[in-house]
C-alpha cells in the first residue's frame, strides 16, 4: 500500500506526515485528539516547553491506552469464561438428550 502526505497542525505548527492511503481520516482524528490535550496541558501549565508538552501529552495518551487495554483483556477473559460456560452446557444438554434416546 502506498503513502500519502497529509498535514496536521499541532500548537501552530504544521506537519507534514506520510500516511498509508486509506488512513488519513483516521491520522486527523488522532491528531485533533493529540492537539486537544497539548492545548488542555498549555493551558494547565503555561511554563511547560513544547518538548514537555508533548511528553506529557504522551504519557497520558499512553496511560488511557493502557487502561482501555486492561479493560478490553478483562472483557476477553469474561468472554472467554461465557464461552466456556455455553459450550459446556450445549455439551451437558446434548449427553442428556442422547441418555434419554437410548
Amino acid at each position: 500500500m502506498s503513502n500519502s502526505a497529509i498535514d496536521i497542525s499541532l500548537l501552530g505548527r504544521t506537519y507534514s506526515i506520510n500516511c498509508p492511503r486509506g488512513q488519513e481520516d483516521a491520522l486527523r482524528l488522532i491528531a485533533k485528539g493529540v492537539e486537544q490535550q497539548l492545548s488542555t496541558l498549555k493551558t494547565r501549565t503555561n511554563n511547560l516547553s513544547r518538548e514537555e508538552l508533548a511528553i506529557m501529552a504522551a504519557l497520558n495518551i499512553g496511560y488511557e491506552l493502557h487502561e482501555e487495554q486492561q479493560k478490553n483483556k478483562q472483557y476477553m477473559a469474561q468472554m472467554d469464561e461465557r464461552i466456556s460456560l455455553l459450550q459446556s452446557t450445549l455439551e451437558n444438554s446434548l449427553i442428556e438428550r442422547t441418555a434419554k434416546t437410548d
